[in-house]
């Protein structure tokens, strides 16, 4: 049994602003000509798309076709240098940056490579939801954290946690210390923590790239998971298998531009684009004179 304040039924007082900003429906994303760049390099040029709730959409591309960058301006760690990004129609870019931040924490990114805290495993699934708290309640969880529980009457870690863990196959794991974890499990304690704040849209960079066929396993279910939760998911890949798994729509990004967007069959089977063809055929997309002698 947990306390109210750690269920979906907390006191009003106890809600977050972000909280207070979630609709009833799951917010939708859409890139309108969006372009960035650097010290006058274009890295993405003009790219258009939506990603709807309950969607799961892949990016599949060479390196450095942009790929990442594209993620980082869909989680607005970046603002675009042209076009527009919008979530439920509104421009983040064009909000204070506290309203902005407020649109920020209903989405959630897992980066290519694990990056925990040296603590237990369930805080770090939590810190995420711990800094969305108002501060009555962040104090009432630092003593919590001080005081034995028998004096808090709070249980050792909240359902929510071990939910998010659970969804990664480590309910178990949640007193581990990070440093007893293999690179698999500490990739799905990430995507726990992702999960663990309840975002709308999930951006994930590579999150299986280094991981072994049964870690790999795990996390495309959780994602599927995420997916029936009614979460928008945007991915990047280098796995073309993985990308016709467990995609609604694939889009191929080749040297900063989105040439086709489609569904699985269309891209990997019957792509429009020659330029999708000869990259799904694994042909090389660059001129002899650009390879090493």
């Amino acid at each position: 049994m947990v306390d109210n304040y750690e269920t979906d039924e907390r006191p009003l007082l106890e809600t977050t602003a972000t909280d207070r900003h979630r609709g009833d429906q799951p917010m939708n994303l859409a890139l309108e000509d969006v372009s960035y760049g650097v010290d006058g390099t274009e890295i993405l040029t003009e790219i258009s798309l939506a990603l709807e709730s309950g969607e799961i959409m892949t990016i599949i591309g060479p390196s450095g076709a942009g790929k990442t960058t594209l993620l980082r301006l869909a989680a607005l760690f970046e603002q675009p240098t042209g076009g527009t990004i919008r979530y439920d129609g509104t421009d983040p870019w064009a909000l204070s940056r506290d309203d902005r931040l407020v649109i920020r924490r209903r989405i959630g990114m897992v980066f290519q490579q694990a990056s925990l805290f040296d603590a237990p495993v369930a805080r770090n699934v939590d810190i995420g939801r711990r800094v969305r708290w108002p501060w009555p309640r962040r104090i009432r969880g630092f003593l919590e954290r001080l005081l034995p529980r028998r004096f808090t009457g709070s249980p050792a870690v909240d359902e929510r946690t071990l939910e998010a863990l659970e969804l990664v196959g480590l309910r178990d794991a949640w007193d581990r210390d990070p440093a007893s974890l293999s690179g698999g499990e500490a990739q799905r304690v990430s995507f726990a923590r992702a999960l663990a704040v309840e975002p709308e849209v999930l951006v994930l960079d590579e999150p299986t790239s280094d991981l072994d066929p049964r870690n790999t396993a795990i996390l495309e279910r959780a994602i599927e998971r995420s997916r029936e939760r009614d979460h928008g998911v945007l991915l990047a890949t280098h796995d073309m298998h993985q990308a016709e798994r467990i995609s609604d729509r694939v889009a191929v990004l080749l040297e900063g531009e989105l040439v086709e967007v489609g569904p699985p069959g269309q891209v990997f089977e019957k792509p429009r684009d020659e330029r999708t063809a000869r990259f799904v055929r694994g042909d090389l997309l660059y001129d002899d004179n650009e390879l090493p002698a």
